[in-house]
């Protein structure tokens, strides 16, 4: 825990993002892409790699200059949050008694619900699924068997088919010489209205914001999305589509099957993107067709390929005599 009143600043309770960083809290700059919002934040400590901040910190803020921001803040991290990821379960109860269900809800054999769970009007929730401590689940949605759901809020009529894992731990580790350490991911998952997750589709939990999936998107089988993310409303994601953590997706953005999404990519609105296309770091502008990988104009990425096929033929008939 680092002081109280350091130079005037309060002591720290918690830890957030730079963007949704008050007082109190400690943050972490991470260079490239983040100038906005540290001249934004409102954080009274941020963690900041040795040489890489030469500017001037925003008033109010002590920079903590550290050789990897990554592991000082898993460090700080497991130090405010040391149970993270240590669900506890009674072997006896099956439906926590703090758990409150509205009239007309279904479960199925099997289904646990863990405290604090809310579940709304109309649910119906299939066999062996499990709803960890504080999730709350709104009216008329149909939750398929062997589910899983932590960390997460869930609108109203959505749909999630079985073996569909939601607010799982995100994949984000601090790499050194030593091996890679986890880095604790404390945010949640938010999906909207009338939403469709296929079946074993996993959607991770923010690593200190929410992984938000908008209203009316529809997402296929087989579907991972990465921690942080925000999908826009209306979108379509086809099945084997891989997005990394911390990606914008706009809205009515289709993505074709077995897509692969770098992360830190912003897709703008009605952008769609051919099957197996490639998305690299950076922004995509939207009311775009793209395919390729990496994925360019669908109208240049057609050309490349006939230009390709055109150079192959006249090859063999060279070859060929």
């Amino acid at each position: 825990m680092l002081p109280a009143d350091v130079d005037g600043k309060s002591e720290v309770f918690d830890l957030a993002t730079l963007a949704g960083a008050g007082s109190g809290q400690i943050t972490f700059f991470a260079g490239k892409g983040a100038e906005r919002s540290l001249g934004d934040t409102q954080a009274n400590y941020c963690f900041v790699t040795a040489g890489t901040f030469t500017g001037d910190p925003p008033r109010r803020m002590v920079v903590l200059s550290c050789d990897s921001v990554q592991h000082a803040f898993a460090a700080a991290a497991r130090l405010f949050y040391p149970a993270h990821g240590h669900e506890p379960w009674n072997q006896e109860v099956s439906i926590h008694p703090s758990a409150r269900l509205g009239e007309g809800v279904s479960l199925a054999p099997g289904v646990v619900l863990g405290p604090g769970v809310e579940v709304g009007d109309g649910t119906r929730i299939g066999p062996n699924t499990v709803i960890g401590r504080g999730v709350a689940i709104g009216r008329g949605c149909e939750i398929g068997s062997n589910v899983s759901v932590g960390y997460a809020y869930l609108g109203d009529r959505i749909t999630v088919l079985p073996g569909a894992q939601i607010g799982q731990s995100g994949f984000g580790f601090a790499s050194s010489v030593r091996g890679h350490t986890k880095i604790p991911q404390l945010g949640r998952v938010i999906i909207q209205d009338d939403v469709e997750l296929g079946a074993c589709t996993t959607v991770d939990r923010g690593a200190l914001g929410d992984t938000v999936i908008g209203e009316g998107t529809k997402i296929d089988n087989l579907v991972q999305v990465g921690h942080n993310t925000h999908i826009g409303r209306h979108c379509v994601i086809v099945a084997q589509t891989g997005i990394s953590g911390s990606c914008e997706l706009g809205n009515f953005v289709v993505l074709g099957g077995q897509v692969g999404i770098a992360d830190h990519v912003r897709i703008g609105d009605g952008a769609r993107i051919a099957a197996r296309g490639g998305v690299t770091p950076g922004d995509l502008p939207g009311g775009e067709d793209y395919g390729g990988a990496p994925v360019r104009p669908v109208r240049q990425w057609r050309r490349e390929l006939a230009a390709i096929a055109l150079l192959a033929r006249r090859r063999n008939r060279d070859r060929n005599g």
